[in-house]
């Protein structure tokens, strides 16, 4: 008798589990989740996160459909990045993506989207080049670095007063992009330009190559790839007692930079960034408060994050089905969207016209806010 009962209710938990399942409606999200570059890929699937749970307040974005976030890491590996998006674009559900971080993983990956006419909405990838290749797939919510490089070769050029630079690079898609803008637009303003040299990802020895830089005696260091180098970099400088101010892209703008190098290395650095400070902008308030109480220190990126997955969240909603060609059509009739960062407008090539580059400096171990750089 005991036997025949419990064969009586695995069969009914059986049946329970062939009924009806909620259809489930997707948004991809990949970013860099593990590695030397992880806090900044968590601060964006924080942002990304919160957008979602803010959506589900709101009610379903189809009826009928859970919707559901499916964070994926690429290890900032371009081969793992198009990997991963194979993955999305085979899941029938996934009806839109908001990634990469770096753009030697957007650049790739953008291509497997554009085939499988998915919508790609980009949060921080700044390379133009990105969206030169004529996917309309593709938007991208941040500043791109044909203005962020000279945006910096003015900073330097009238803030700090420096003529003579060295650049460094970390030779991806992003690093030797960035520095070529700055480095074009700094030959163009008069900088003497001692050298350019590029550097790789995970080195740990960068103390020839300053020594050089050191005996060439430059006021200014530019460096342009992502805060784990940064970090090494910044400390044998200071260890060689190099006199020189560094300034850096965005990708240094990761307060572990500061951990990493040391407070004291770190101090009276420079960096550009993607936008001014965002607890300086009015429309982002609220998302301050609740991505402060939910998660604590707000990342440089998580804003950017949030912005490109409310942005995909809209458009299946406006898309009205689960449909990817619908969601699509949806996101391209959007002439714009009041979001925290501002009013988006979206260029043919899909770029939006927000386009502010701001200024960061280390203060007594903290990133602080310096003021906004015209980016025309």
């Amino acid at each position: 008798m005991a036997a025949r009962r419990w064969w009586a209710i695995g069969l009914a938990v059986w049946l329970a589990g062939c009924g009806p399942h909620e259809p489930v409606v997707k948004i991809g999200f990949v970013t860099p989740l593990t590695g030397d570059q992880a806090s900044h890929g968590t601060d964006m699937l924080h942002g990304a996160e919160l957008a979602i749970a803010q959506a589900l307040d709101e009610g379903p974005v189809l009826p009928g459909y859970r919707l559901e976030l499916v964070p994926l890491d690429d290890q900032h590996n371009p081969a793992q990045a198009v990997a991963m998006a194979k993955k999305l674009v085979a899941d029938p559900a996934v009806l839109a993506v908001v990634g990469h971080l770096n753009s030697s993983c957007t650049k790739p990956a953008s291509a497997i989207y554009h085939k499988a006419r998915l919508l790609h909405v980009n949060p921080v990838s700044s390379n133009p080049d990105i969206s030169r290749q004529g996917f309309d797939t593709l938007f991208r919510i941040c500043a791109t670095d044909d203005l962020q490089g000279p945006a910096g070769a003015r900073f330097a050029w009238q803030t700090l007063g420096a003529r003579r630079v060295f650049i460094i690079d970390d030779v991806t898609t992003y690093g030797r992009g960035l520095a070529n803008e700055f480095e074009m637009a700094a030959k163009g303003l008069g900088f003497l330009v001692l050298g350019h040299e590029g550097i790789t990802q995970g080195e740990k020895d960068f103390t020839p190559l300053l020594t050089k830089v050191k005996a060439l005696g430059p006021d200014l260091i530019y460096f342009a790839g992502i805060f784990p180098e940064a970090a090494t970099l910044i400390k044998q400088r200071h260890d060689l007692q190099i006199s020189a101010t560094f300034l850096a892209g965005d990708g240094v703008y990761e307060p572990t930079l500061i951990t990493l190098a040391s407070p004291e290395a770190a101090e009276g650095i420079y960096v550009t960034a993607l936008g001014a400070d965002i607890r300086t902008v009015p429309t982002a308030k609220a998302f301050v408060a609740a991505f402060e109480q939910k998660y604590g220190r707000l990342g440089a990126y998580s804003s950017y994050a949030y912005e490109a997955t409310r942005l995909a969240v809209r458009a299946i909603r406006t898309a009205g089905r689960a449909d990817r060609a619908a969601v699509l059509a949806a996101m391209r009739a959007t002439s714009e969207y009041a979001g925290i960062l501002g009013t988006h407008h979206f260029d043919t090539k899909g770029d939006t016209t927000l386009r502010t580059i701001g200024i960061f400096t280390v203060q007594h171990g903290q990133f602080h806010f310096v003021e906004v750089v015209d980016s025309v």
